[in-house]
């Protein structure tokens, strides 16, 4: 599945939050990939809007592998005051998840194998 979500920096730690992003701990980075987050990408805007885009075959498996890990606790208490509008929930618990409307290769007609 292709999950795409927003979440909202805020302006005054954007830049900080980019660099963050530049230098994230290898041991997250292997935990993302192991609990099933691929093809993971993050895309911000100068106010702070923050578009995160990537593919799982579960996204309650993900959120639950990662959940399970030390690494991603102290990364997501590091990353939480970053954000706007969490409630006291962890960035990872909560995003916003949009509704996927369009895909293109599910848009496509069909080709038969034997062509």
């Amino acid at each position: 599945m292709r999950v795409c979500f927003q979440l909202q920096v805020r302006q005054d730690r954007l830049a900080e939050y980019k660099d963050r992003h530049a230098h994230v701990w290898p041991e997250l980075l292997v935990a993302l990939h192991a609990t099933g987050w691929h093809n993971y990408s993050l895309f911000v805007r100068d106010d702070g809007l923050l578009i995160g885009y990537f593919e799982t075959p579960s996204l309650e498996a993900a959120r639950a592998g990662m959940a399970a890990t030390e690494v991603n606790t102290r990364w997501q208490t590091e990353m939480a005051g970053f954000f706007e509008e969490l409630d006291g929930r962890a960035p990872d618990e909560g995003f916003l998840v949009l509704e996927e409307v369009f895909h293109l290769e599910d848009q496509l007609p069909k080709r038969r194998s034997d062509e």
